[in-house]
């Protein structure tokens, strides 16, 4: 059961968003059943954000069902006691959120592109234009088994760095912004960049690489200034016609 939740109308904004880029997830075959998280933080001194209730599939995620809690993965709201939050999901989220104030929304990822690549010794090839745009801006975290130990998230923010994209090794994909929007152009791009990559590696082929100049070109024209923020804003509201059609079901 859901929970109607007593906020401001900012917060509720901000469910929705949370809730509509837990659908476009889905939609876009990024899912692990109830597994894997999205959060988001709510403005504010506290460091609340806002994580999935675990057990609810993301393609069911409405508003209500989310979950605020504080850094200490305490549930802000009393009616969301019998939720439960992926214990995991709060070490890995809540570290971000902490340490990275420009990394508003944070996703978490276990595709199996991203998890092959995750496992290959060179990480992220420069192969694709895809790729390339994490070029110099892509951080590795090695596998410590499930994230359950708080004493984790230090070595997740250093090994995170200065970067928006991460590759768990052994594990996943992680990617976050500013924005929400932001958040699901650097998942969606570096996704996709992942499934390239398994495809060019299972055919066989000589692989033909950039050079060193060309790559980091390409990796400075993915800008992440206004002008980079807008795009990211366009693609992320034509993403949303995808589910327009659910919109009253995913705001409630």
């Amino acid at each position: 059961m859901s929970v109607t939740p007593h906020c401001s109308p900012t917060e509720w904004q901000l469910r929705c968003e949370l809730a509509a880029l837990y659908r476009l997830v889905a939609h876009f075959r990024m899912t692990d059943l109830i597994d894997t998280h999205i959060s988001l933080r709510v403005p504010g001194p506290e460091h609340h954000f806002l994580i999935n209730r675990y057990g609810v599939l993301f393609d069911h995620m409405r508003a209500s069902d989310l979950v605020l809690i504080d850094k200490e993965g305490r549930r802000v709201d009393p009616a969301y006691e019998a939720h439960n939050v992926n214990e995991a999901g709060f070490v890995i989220h809540s570290a971000i959120h902490l340490a990275r104030e420009d990394m508003n929304c944070v996703i978490h990822t276990h595709t199996a592109a991203g998890m092959a690549v995750s496992a290959q010794a060179h990480g992220l090839l420069p192969i694709t234009q895809h790729a390339l745009k994490f070029y110099g801006k892509l951080a590795y975290h090695t596998y410590e088994g499930v994230a359950l130990h708080l004493e984790e998230r230090e070595r997740l923010v250093r090994d995170l760095g200065p970067h928006r994209a991460m590759i768990l090794r052994n594990h996943g994909l992680l990617a976050g912004g500013r924005t929400v929007a932001e958040a699901f152009h650097e998942i969606h791009f570096l996704e996709r960049a992942c499934q390239a990559q398994v495809q060019a590696l299972t055919g066989g082929s000589e692989l033909i690489y950039p050079s060193e100049a060309v790559c980091r070109l390409t990796a400075s024209q993915f800008t992440d200034d206004e002008a980079g923020l807008a795009l990211m804003q366009l693609a992320w509201e034509a993403a949303l016609k995808l589910i327009a059609d659910q919109r009253e079901d995913y705001c409630s």
